[in-house]
């Protein structure tokens, strides 16, 4: 079974996460508009390919949630810049292991 329209948005997202390093409303938006639609996209993937799909779905979204979490609860803007890169990598490593993913299946 192909995949290629949901890599395809995958895809879109890893390029858009290419120039966000600092962490300001703009950047933080992006970074929630992406794991949105990462959590969407994964979750269309876990209900069409669920042997394939399910521990990504789990494991690696557990993990953007997290990031998305510690961003919210640190005050110092230091730990917010260093929580706010640890979500921006939590959500590209998920998005470049789902887009493996679709091509190994």
């Amino acid at each position: 079974m192909g995949y290629a329209k949901e890599r395809g948005k995958l895809e879109k997202l890893l390029t858009r996460l290419v120039g966000i390093n600092i962490y300001n409303e703009k950047s933080l938006a992006v970074l929630h508009d992406s794991h949105e639609k990462y959590s969407h996209t994964v979750r269309i993937l876990k209900n069409k390919e669920p042997e394939a799909f399910s521990d990504l779905y789990k494991n690696e979204l557990q993990e953007v949630k997290d990031g998305k979490k510690a961003v919210k609860e640190d005050d110092a803007i230091e730990d917010r810049q260093n929580s706010f890169l640890a979500y921006k990598d939590a959500i590209t490593r998920a998005i470049e292991k789902t887009i493996k993913a679709t091509l190994e299946v």
